[in-house]
């Protein structure tokens, strides 16, 4: 015979009578947690977005042996990166991007704004001028957003997106950052009419290319786990390193620099993309200080202007018709090597008359620092810009009307004798190796 136990009837709650328990919270509220500002060292923010997938291969170990038996060049580009891997990492955070990508600048440029290559590539991020113009890059006589920190930097993840999307695969997008979007997508096409895997490591590629990847994850190897290759790596501080002001006007890099109490190295490689020691109102690039330089620079830009001193003392000068540049050089009472070194001017270039020169004036602060800084890319020895002026046009003279039928008729004449040979010169030149990425 089953137990029979007896069970109290449950009481129902609803039919006490007690008033509810008033719960106070003296605690102050809790703000959201933003996860990237934990860690206290940039470097392990860096680590902790790593997501690209890894590339083992023996050249990776090669790699990682060039960096690693070079410890002081490793050393440098790590100091230089300091200055802008903040606002990188930041950027790449915000489009959901891997952040092994903030140490593309330490295959690319070793970290340098001012690096400048053979293929006429410039700027940490190293875009030749077509591709820096096809993502608005701006190059002009006055400077070159090539090497701008901030508008190079959004050119180039924008690229990488663009070159990840067309591809889905990042070891292809890097291969096609060094070497072309086309120039891989013709690799892969010839891979899969031959049958054969299309990922990085099967297609065929120039060295450059080859090694471009396998130098990327090598230097992720060796952040990632410094202790493991015995090295000690200095740790950067989770903060911002530099913020923007806007430019009040056209202003002397030397006057910016000391008015922000930095030292004039240190400011131009903050603002590295200007081509002359004048940062001319007719660009919207804003100047970027030292966080902590701000501040100062505001207070002091404001006395300045207060006791209406200029913010630049540079001004221009139309090369009229027979005058010289040794004659322009004496009457601003400066060389004439330094007078073309200012504008760019190669010591072979002929200048002609209307061409706009940039010369000091009064009060002017010119020292060799700011020119051997400014012109240490050959981005910025493009000839000066011309006048439009009415007497630079005269300079070429009239043609006349028997001159005119004359050149008319040699023309004509030139047309049928390549058309008679069927090819013109251009089609006998060979094909231009494709000039690869950026």
């Amino acid at each position: 015979m089953p137990l029979q136990r007896s069970v109290q009837p449950a009481t129902d709650l609803r039919a006490i009578n007690n008033p509810p328990l008033e719960i106070h919270d003296t605690f102050p509220r809790i703000e959201k947690i933003d996860l990237t500002m934990h860690q206290e060292d940039l470097w392990q923010r860096v680590r902790n977005g790593f997501s690209m997938p890894d590339l083992d291969s023996p050249l990776v170990a090669d790699r990682q042996a060039f960096y690693l038996n070079r410890p002081e060049m490793l050393k440098e580009i790590l100091r230089r990166s300091r200055r802008y891997l903040y606002f990188i990492v930041g950027e790449l955070e915000k489009r959901g991007m891997p952040t092994e990508l903030a140490l593309l600048p330490m295959v690319e440029s070793a970290y340098n704004p001012m690096a400048y290559s053979r293929a006429r590539a410039a700027g940490l991020w190293q875009f030749i001028p077509s591709t820096g113009k096809n993502y608005s890059l701006q190059q002009d006589w006055w400077h070159d957003q090539r090497r701008d920190i901030i508008a190079s930097t959004g050119a180039a993840l924008d690229y990488l997106q663009n070159i990840y999307e067309m591809h889905g695969d990042w070891h292809l997008a890097l291969a096609s950052y060094n070497w072309g979007e086309f120039a891989v997508a013709r690799a892969i096409g010839r891979n899969q009419a031959q049958g054969l895997p299309t990922d990085y490591a099967s297609l065929r590629m120039p060295d450059e290319t080859r090694y471009y990847v396998p130098k990327l994850q090598a230097l992720k190897n060796i952040i990632a786990e410094p202790a493991l290759f015995d090295i000690e790596i200095d740790p950067i501080p989770n903060q911002a390193y530099f913020d923007t002001v806007d430019k009040p006007a056209s202003m002397d890099v030397s006057l910016a620099a000391k008015l922000a109490e930095v030292p004039l190295n240190e400011f131009i490689a903050l603002n590295p993309s200007y081509n002359r020691p004048v940062m001319p109102d007719s660009t919207d690039t804003p100047i970027i200080l030292p966080t902590d330089k701000v501040a100062t620079f505001l207070f002091n830009l404001e006395r300045h202007e207060a006791s209406e001193k200029p913010l630049s003392n540079w001004t221009t000068h139309v090369l009229q018709k027979g005058e010289s540049l040794d004659r322009v050089a004496a009457r601003f009472h400066i060389g004439t090597a330094r007078l073309r070194q200012i504008n760019g001017i190669g010591a072979r270039t002929r200048v002609r008359p209307g061409t706009r020169l940039l010369v000091p004036g009064s009060g002017t602060q010119l020292t060799q620092e700011v020119l051997d800084s400014l012109h240490s890319s050959p981005a910025a020895t493009q000839a000066p810009p011309r006048s439009k002026s009415r007497a630079a046009g005269k300079t070429k003279g009239k043609k006349t009307k028997a001159a005119a039928k004359k050149s008319k008729k040699s023309s004509k004449a030139t047309k049928a004798k390549t058309k008679s040979k069927g090819t013109s010169a251009a089609a006998k030149r060979p094909a231009k190796k494709p000039s690869g990425k950026r």
